[in-house]
């Protein structure tokens, strides 16, 4: 759980596979952070700005909250 009055961090890069699909994050304080480890805390309510969803194939997946602005969008993210 985050501290209170600490801010809680959000996304600003991203890792992509060959594919194009999401493997890494970078968040504003500087961590990195594989796939896991972010669900993981987007599941615990320590990133703002992101949300979990349930695919089709039953797992759970990374997604940016709907704020109608593209340019924060996950994929539309710079790329470290």
């Amino acid at each position: 759980m985050t501290p209170q009055g600490m801010e809680r961090e959000s996304f600003v890069a991203v890792q992509k596979n060959g594919d194009g699909d999401l493997t890494a994050f970078k968040t504003s304080s500087g961590r990195v952070l594989n796939y896991e480890q972010a669900r993981e805390e987007v599941n615990l309510g320590q990133i703002q700005g992101v949300n979990l969803f349930k695919g089709r194939d039953g797992e759970l997946y990374i997604r940016g909250d709907a704020d109608g602005d593209p340019s924060n969008n996950l994929d539309n993210l710079p790329q470290f």
